[in-house]
């Protein structure tokens, strides 16, 4: 039995697909987030078979061991209870459960741009910032379970006036949106990071002056990671990282940044993450098969 069921949960839609041990993704489905915890573990059940290996979860918030899920999330209703041990008790299977951003740095250890590296780390750019740390190819969690928080990373300090903006405030896509809509005195809801893009690309100077000082921001959060956990690469992920040119830009800023710090002798290795859509499936199903050692 070398395939299992890899399930992805996300506040809107639920993701699937049989994955086997070899990598391959097949009976891809995808449907909306169940309103309950019985109806998730309805699907669960009616998605299994006794060919499994196992099932393996891809989650928002602070996974525990013990399979309770902390912290709180767009799906509330997995928090609190031991999901691992319910899914088990449903289906008799062997479970594995892991937050989605760790999955998403799995998958790209296993078969992805950080395949053969051991310490690397990613960056999820979204709504807000996360990410993950893997050192020695395993997942740090931290004594909290909140490792890869980046996004509450102190960015830009306004200490006159004891102001503070963190990651997500000032490097999220949804922060270039914000940027743009009050440069503009515009509803943020009129934009789109796809639109900013676009406009800047057809000669608008506030576009191209926020999406600039975007990149910056970002380059800021690498620099940052790079002299803190010193990873061998890291990975730019979310929807926005396949922009063309967004890695090169990064990267200027990158090399900027470390001409005008002395001390700087490290140009960090930046890369965007191979898989988006189907990361959290993916590394899901390697953390099961690492885990227990299959």
């Amino acid at each position: 039995m070398d395939k299992l069921l890899s399930i992805d949960l996300g506040g809107t839609h639920l993701k699937s697909a049989v994955i086997y041990k070899n990598g391959e993704v097949t009976d891809k489905q995808t449907i909306n987030t169940p309103a309950t915890l019985q109806g998730l573990l309805n699907f669960v059940s009616d998605n299994t078979s006794d060919y499994f290996s196992g099932i393996s979860l891809s989650v928002p918030g602070a996974v525990a061991n013990t399979g309770i899920i902390y912290g709180n999330s767009a799906v509330p209703y997995i928090h609190g209870p031991n999901l691992k041990k319910l899914v088990y008790q449903k289906t008799n299977l062997p479970v594995e459960i892991e937050n989605d951003a760790n999955c998403a740095a799995m998958a790209e250890v296993w078969r992805g741009n950080a395949k053969g590296k051991k310490d690397i780390v990613t960056i999820v750019l979204g709504t807000g910032v996360g990410g993950a740390i893997l050192k020695n190819g395993i997942v740090h969690h931290g004594a909290n379970l909140h490792a890869g928080e980046f996004g509450c990373m102190i960015l830009n300090l306004d200490f006159a006036n004891k102001k503070k903006e963190i990651f997500s405030k000032v490097a999220s896509t949804s922060s270039l949106i914000r940027q743009v809509a009050k440069a503009k005195n515009i509803n943020p809801e009129k934009l789109s990071g796809e639109k900013v893009f676009n406009l800047a690309e057809n000669g608008d100077e506030i576009c191209i002056k926020c999406i600039q000082e975007f990149y910056y921001m970002i380059s800021l959060g690498v620099y940052n990671l790079q002299y803190m956990f010193d990873p061998e690469l890291i990975l730019i992920g979310g929807g926005i990282s396949n922009r063309e040119g967004l890695i090169a830009n990064i990267k200027n800023e990158l090399e900027k940044l470390i001409m005008d710090i002395d001390e700087a002798t490290i140009t960090p290795k930046l890369d965007r993450c191979l898989f988006v859509s189907d990361a959290n499936l993916i590394g899901a199903a390697y953390n099961f098969w690492k885990t227990n050692n299959l």
